[in-house]
């Protein structure tokens, strides 16, 4: 591995604080993926504080995942060319910075504004993760090492809405922005354990592709978002703006999406599989806690605490799929973690046996994330690992986005909780279809 300077390092000084560094990564991406769910059970709570309108409400979550999506994909490439533990640190700092505005805002507003920012912050701070971890590791030990994604992912998704609503039921909803702060300042200050790493030639960044990835999901996420009537025509217009950033990365000489990506199958696959399965568990993770405030009059810290048998299915069964399911089965274990989040999401419209759902949930979704991540990943090469990282994560992001109009809005809508389970089991069944490519996939 070479220093910015392009000199080789000792490989006792490679290896000697690796586990350290991966310590500091995946804290990193624990804090910044925790606040794209943190106030989802908040959000009422807020409004109360900030008057405004209604609307305000979902702005206060997807004026975090909307830029975080958006700006992914140019932050992976940012790394390439610049450095990626430089774009990281920048990035930590750019959010600590943010999360203090969001716990001094005085008005919505400027709440929104802040929230956006993190998001922008976060968007330079997660695409890295994968580089900076394929520089440290070889071998086995960074198939392990790769391995520790896909749980905290998955976990730091669940566990936002519980802390948050922990936090906000014991101190304020300030709290939850406020953690940021020490949690920042140690990944910056362990930091050092980090060795500069960039693409072996550096890219060009392609502006213009940036700019037409930045307005196509902006325009396809807003009406999602803010779904009147009027604004749907914004998704027609977001869809053509994308098509034409397909073109545009075809033609050009430095595009922002590695065209190589979609050589075969097995990557598609594994974006079609993110959308649809993060789609469904960001959903239910959004109408659970609706059903208990709106419809049974249940407080803050009783939404949030509901949620946690299934943070806890979900760190149990990541543990287990990582340490023995995977190495012995392979990516196939993806669809027995399908096939237990269709049986848990079909009995959450049975409320006696919530909990035993949720837990059953849970175990689903950390059965899958391990294998799904580590097979999207297996066969990433070098040049790649930026824009296919941002890539990966944006679509997530998106999938999360759309799961909370989608099964928000049907529960809103119908008052049951019950079609909105039922379409988030319809995303299962979908997402195991479409994983099926990556399941048998093969090297390049």
């Amino acid at each position: 591995m070479a220093n910015e300077r392009g000199h080789l390092l000792p490989t006792t000084i490679r290896y000697r604080h690796r586990w350290a560094a991966l310590a500091v990564l995946l804290t990193a991406e624990a804090m910044n993926l925790l606040d794209a769910t943190i106030v989802q059970v908040a959000g009422p709570v807020i409004h109360t504080e900030l008057p405004g309108p209604a609307a305000d409400i979902p702005w206060f979550s997807a004026a975090y995942t909307l830029p975080f999506a958006v700006l992914l994909i140019t932050g992976g490439r940012l790394g390439d060319v610049f450095g990626r533990a430089r774009a990281f640190k920048l990035g930590v700092a750019s959010f600590v910075l943010a999360s203090l505005v969001c716990a001094a805002a005085p008005g919505a507003g400027l709440l929104i504004t802040a929230r956006a920012v993190q998001g922008a912050a976060a968007a330079l701070v997660i695409p890295q993760t994968i580089g900076l971890i394929r520089a440290l590791f070889d071998g086995n030990e960074r198939a392990k090492a790769l391995g520790t994604i896909g749980p905290v992912m998955g976990l730091s998704a669940v566990t936002g809405p519980l802390l948050g609503g922990l936090l906000t039921h014991a101190v304020s909803w300030r709290a939850a922005f406020l953690v940021n702060v020490p949690l920042g300042l140690a990944v910056l200050l362990a930091a050092r354990y980090l060795r500069e790493d960039r693409a072996a030639t550096r890219p060009k960044l392609d502006v213009v592709g940036t700019l037409l990835v930045i307005t196509g999901i902006g325009l396809v996420g807003y009406p999602l978002i803010s779904p009147a009537g009027t604004n749907w025509w914004l998704l027609a217009a977001g869809a053509v703006v994308l098509g034409v950033f397909a073109v545009h990365q075809r033609r050009t000489s430095a595009p922002l999406v590695e065209p190589s990506l979609f050589a075969n199958r097995g990557f598609p696959s594994a974006l079609a599989g993110s959308l649809l399965f993060f789609a469904m568990m960001t959903g239910l993770m959004q109408v659970v806690p609706m059903q208990l405030q709106l419809g049974e009059g249940a407080d803050v810290r009783t939404a949030g605490l509901t949620l946690l048998p299934l943070s806890a299915g979900l760190a149990v069964a990541s543990w287990f799929a990582g340490s023995e399911l995977v190495p012995r089965f392979g990516a196939r274990v993806m669809f027995a973690g399908l096939a237990l989040s269709l049986i848990g999401t079909l009995a959450l419209s049975l409320i006696e046996v919530r909990a035993v759902a949720l837990a059953v949930c849970g175990l689903g979704m950390g059965t899958f994330t391990v294998p799904f991540f580590t097979a999207a990943l297996d066969h990433v090469r070098p040049h790649e690992t930026g824009s296919a990282a941002g890539l990966l994560n944006a679509v997530q992001q998106l999938g999360g986005t759309l799961g909370v109009a989608l099964l928000g809005g049907l529960y809103l809508i119908s008052d049951r909780a019950a079609t909105a389970f039922g379409v988030a089991a319809g995303l299962t069944v979908a997402a195991a279809i479409a994983v099926v490519p990556l399941s048998s996939r093969r090297g390049r």
